[in-house]
């Protein structure tokens, strides 16, 4: 058997560590020394930038897979927020996910039988604000949805019997 000693491995790290450093810098330097760099790279922030300011946080709706990672997001941080005791906070995140939704009603449902009566009255209430802004797009379309979510949203504070606004103070 051939026996690699310490040393040897080290040197070989070492070495191996170097050249990656060197093919980083080399590549880089390629890179930056490209005519049309500073064009392309101007052209990327004014792209990010105009996405950017149509709306902070959220997705672009045509997009199924940023509002299902968006849904998603906004669950797991409302949740962890409610768990926190931050309650307005988490109600509006679990808001921003209902709104973007595909199914409000039943994320309602599956809401109000998880959240405390207090939490689940604060979440219809944001619910209830956000239906009442005008949409900044897609006005037709929007409002017969939020319609529904309000209808929905109606009903199931109607039916949850002791969740009122001054149970929550």
């Amino acid at each position: 058997m051939i026996e690699i000693n310490k040393t040897a491995i080290g040197i070989a790290a070492g070495l191996a560590g170097t050249l990656f450093i060197g093919y980083c810098i080399y590549f880089d330097n390629k890179r930056r020394s490209e005519p049309d760099y500073k064009k392309k790279v101007r052209d990327r922030r004014r792209r990010n930038r105009k996405v950017g300011s149509a709306k902070q946080g959220m997705p672009n709706l045509s997009d199924h897979e940023a509002i299902e990672r968006y849904f998603l997001q906004e669950i797991q941080l409302g949740e962890t927020l409610i768990a926190r005791g931050d309650f307005e906070s988490g109600v509006e995140h679990l808001a921003n996910a209902i709104v973007v939704c595909g199914q409000p009603a039943r994320l309602l449902q599956v809401l109000q039988s998880s959240l405390p009566a207090q939490v689940f009255a604060m979440l219809i209430i944001k619910m209830q604000e956000f239906g009442n802004r005008p949409s900044e797009s897609n006005e037709g379309l929007v409002a017969g949805t939020r319609s529904s979510q309000n209808e929905s949203s109606s009903n199931i504070l109607e039916t949850s019997g002791s969740a009122t606004v001054d149970d929550l103070e």
